[in-house]
Formats: C-alpha cells, structure tokens, sequence
C-alpha cells in the first residue's frame, strides 16, 4: 500500500487535490482502486487507480474516450480534473457520495421513482449515434462469453454440454438479440449510477464504470440494471421498467422481453463464472453470496418461450450454487 501512496501523492503534486484527505472507497470486480480526496474547504474528487502494467494505459484511454462522448450527448461522466494515463491515474469530479443502490438502502419506497431515470438515461444514450470503433456483441460473440461458467462454477463439463449449452443460447441470440447496434456501457446497475436529488431529468444520474461499453442490442444495458447481481429489483419495477422502455423507444414490448430474456441468460450465465473465478482465484469470497441471486435470475429468464431450447440443458446442468460449490472442492 505504501508504494501505491507513493504514486498517488506523485500524480497529485500540482494538482488542486494536492496534500488533500485521502480516503480509499471500496473497489469493484476489477483491479482498479478508488479514493475520495476532501479539501479543507470542503471541496472533494476522486482518484481513479487502473494500476501500471499492461492494458491499463488502453482502459484509461477507452474511459477517457467513453466519457467524452457521454458528456457529448448530455449525460453525465465525471469530468477529468487531471489525469496521467502511461500511469493508471485519473483524477475525476466527485459526482457525490450516493449510488443509486445505497439510496435505495435507506429509502426502498422510492425504487419506482429511480428507477425510471436509469431508463431515462439509457433512452438519451441510444437516441444518439454511438461512438467509432466500439466491439460489436453479436451473438456468436456473446455466446462464446459465457466460458467462464465452464471454467470456474462448472469445471470438467464435458465439451459437448458446453457446446450444445453455447449453440443453444447462441441461436436464441440470433432470433431475438441479434442486432448489435447501441452503444451499451456493460456494467449499468444501482452500484454504478450516482443519484443527485437536486438536479433534474438525466442530470440525476452520474455514470461510473463505462470503460468497457461496447455495440450491443438495445435492451442490453437495461436488462443489466433490471438483473442485478448484486440487489434486488421487484418485479413491479421490472415490469414497468420494460414498459418504459417499450414505450419511449416504440419498440414492440413483446420484442423487448424476449431479448431481456435472452441477453439477461447470457449475461448471468457469464456472471456465475466469473463471480466464481473472483472466490476462488483471487480469494473474493464475498461473491459466493451473490451466485444464489445470480442463478435465479437465469431460472426466471428461462421461463420465456424465446429460451425453450435452451431450458433443458440449464436445467439438466447447471446446478444452483451450493451443489455447484460442493463440487469445487476449494470452498
């Protein structure tokens, strides 16, 4: 941790956070760390810490990118106060203390008042056209994701199962969630999103963690927040989020819940394995407790007609979390 101050009181010499309060914040699934900085004047911002070493110097550049575009269109990354991307370090605007999800900690009631804002801002994000040079998540692509289910939370399945699992969500893809043409910013949940009481419309919401945005179909980002992995989210703010959504893009609601289906299977399935790489690689063994939430979000979405294929080979082998874990013999 020394050598990591170190770094960090290098990068803010100069900078108007120099000799500022230092205050690290809790990290998310990644490698990168985060601090708040207060001032004596009460004044705060947040350091960004992506690491040195490989691929960090294209995550900050894709971030920087990513954010520009997203002030662009009217919505709200934090602004870059400085930054020194060769290494790993931004300082950013303090967008403010609140996620949506730690609001809702204290105050549930106000889910169907939140919640329509997220959407709000996914409406704006696709009323534009998306940035250059963004991945694609076509449906071969988005199949092959969810390796790390056979890796981690199903190790020795049997290359035909994961084949025949792969092929069968792959073309449920190709019917219902083929078009890869919305810039989605991957990570869109509660944990992600600021909310800001004072402002209004879209202004509410600050956006974090986009640095991995890629093209994708429209309804990918709002399943994400919709199919959270790591809170609750009712029914009754599903389902009219959905509506919502259907209504303010005209698109069909019965087009929109079979591609919430099929990218919310694809996405959770990716989950299970990657929350279980996360316990068992890097010894994250908070994540055990979420993959009971996470397997029954992929249970419900195979209730939907556009999964009927795909159904029995879930059910026949991917077991909820405390068979799957009694099988990893590193618990």
């Amino acid at each position: 941790m020394e050598q990591v101050d170190e770094r960090w009181t290098r990068f803010l010499s100069g900078t108007l956070a120099e000799g500022w309060v230092i205050s690290p914040l809790a990290g998310d699934a990644s490698a990168r760390r985060y601090a708040r900085l207060a001032g004596p004047d009460g004044r705060t911002a947040i350091l960004m810490d992506a690491g040195e070493g490989t691929g960090q110097d294209a995550s900050l550049s894709a971030f920087l990118r990513l954010g520009g575009h997203l002030a662009a269109v009217g919505l709200c990354p934090p602004a870059v106060l400085a930054e020194a991307p060769v290494q790993g370090l931004l300082l950013l605007e303090d967008l403010g203390a609140d996620t949506i999800a730690t609001w809702l900690d204290r105050q549930p009631d106000e889910a169907l008042h939140l919640y329509p804002a997220a959407v709000d801002v996914l409406i704006r994000l696709q009323a534009k056209p998306p940035p250059d040079g963004l991945l694609p998540l076509v449906p071969t692509r988005a199949a092959g994701m969810i390796g790390p289910l056979f890796d981690w939370y199903l190790p020795g399945t049997e290359a035909r199962v994961a084949a025949a699992i792969t092929g069968a969500l792959q073309r449920a893809l190709v019917l219902h969630a083929a078009a890869a043409s919305h810039l989605a910013l991957r990570d869109y949940h509660a944990e992600n999103l600021i909310w800001r009481p004072d402002r209004q419309g879209t202004d509410r919401v600050g956006l974090l963690d986009f640095q991995d945005a890629v093209l994708a179909p429209a309804e990918y980002d709002l399943i994400s927040l919709l199919r959270d992995a790591r809170r609750p989210v009712s029914a009754e703010v599903r389902i009219a989020m959905i509506d919502r959504f259907s209504a303010l893009t005209g698109r069909p609601v019965a087009g929109v819940l079979a591609a919430c289906a099929c990218l919310g299977v694809q996405r959770n399935l990716r989950i299970l394995g990657i929350f279980a790489r996360l316990a068992r690689q890097e010894g994250k063994r908070r994540y055990l407790a979420m993959l009971p939430r996470v397997h029954m979000h992929v249970m419900e979405e195979l209730d939907h007609p556009a999964l009927a294929t795909l159904r029995p080979l879930i059910t026949a082998h991917v077991p909820p979390p405390e068979t799957a874990m009694a099988a990893w013999g590193d618990r």
